[in-house]
C-alpha cells in the first residue's frame, strides 16, 4: 500500500507568505495546483509530482509513493508549487506512515481472523498464513478456498482486516487465473 496519510503533516506543510516571502498565500496556491506540476521544497530542492487534484486535495507522488496533500498546503515560489518542508521530511513522513499502516495489518492479519472486502463486504476467515500466502476460507466455508498475498490486505480503520479488493475484482482476478492453470497442468 503506498498511499499515507500526512494529515499531521498539514500543519507543517503549509505556507503563507510570512513564513517564505515572495509566496503566495494559500488560497492562491491552491487554486494554481494542478496535475503534472512539480512541487519543490522549502530549500529550492524538488519533492515531486502532484499525479491529480480532487477538489480540495492533491495527489502527491514522492520516490514512488503517494500522499494526499490539502491542496491549500501548496505555495507558489519563483520555480513553481512549493511546500514548507524538504524532501527528506516528506520522505521520512511517508515510510514512517507506511511502516505504521504495514504493523497495524500484520497485527491484524492472523489466523482465525475475519476478512472483510474493501467495500466492507463479508470475505472469509484466514485459515492459513504461509509466508505471503495468506489463505481465506470464503464465506468460512473451508472447501471454498482461495489464496491471496500479504500486500493485498491491510488494517481498517477499527483495527479489522480488509482486502484491498472487492469480492467482484477477487471473482475476476480468479477466473481469469483459472484458464492459465487449466493449461499448465495439460
Amino acid at each position: 500500500m503506498k498511499i499515507a496519510k500526512l494529515a499531521l503533516a498539514a500543519v507543517a506543510l503549509t505556507t503563507t507568505a510570512a513564513v517564505a516571502p515572495g509566496v503566495a498565500t494559500a488560497q492562491e496556491a491552491a487554486a494554481g495546483v494542478t496535475a503534472g506540476a512539480t512541487v519543490y521544497g522549502n530549500d529550492g530542492v524538488e519533492i515531486g509530482t502532484v499525479e491529480s487534484v480532487e477538489g480540495e486535495t492533491a495527489v502527491l507522488v514522492v520516490d514512488g509513493m503517494k500522499a494526499p496533500v490539502p491542496a491549500a498546503a501548496f505555495g507558489t515560489g519563483e520555480q513553481g508549487a512549493t511546500l514548507n518542508a524538504t524532501k527528506a521530511q516528506i520522505v521520512g513522513m511517508l515510510q514512517a506512515a507506511h511502516q505504521e499502516a504495514m504493523a497495524k495489518r500484520d497485527a491484524a492479519l492472523v489466523v482465525g481472523a475475519e476478512a472483510v472486502t474493501a467495500k466492507n463486504a463479508p470475505l472469509g476467515t484466514v485459515l492459513e498464513i504461509e509466508g505471503d500466502n495468506v489463505i481465506i476460507a470464503r464465506g468460512g466455508d473451508e472447501t471454498n478456498k482461495i489464496t491471496l498475498l500479504r500486500e493485498h490486505f491491510a488494517a481498517a480503520p477499527d483495527g479489522a482486516l480488509m482486502a484491498l479488493m472487492t469480492n467482484a475484482q477477487i471473482d475476476a482476478a480468479m477466473a481469469a487465473s483459472a484458464p492459465a492453470a487449466e493449461s499448465a497442468g495439460e
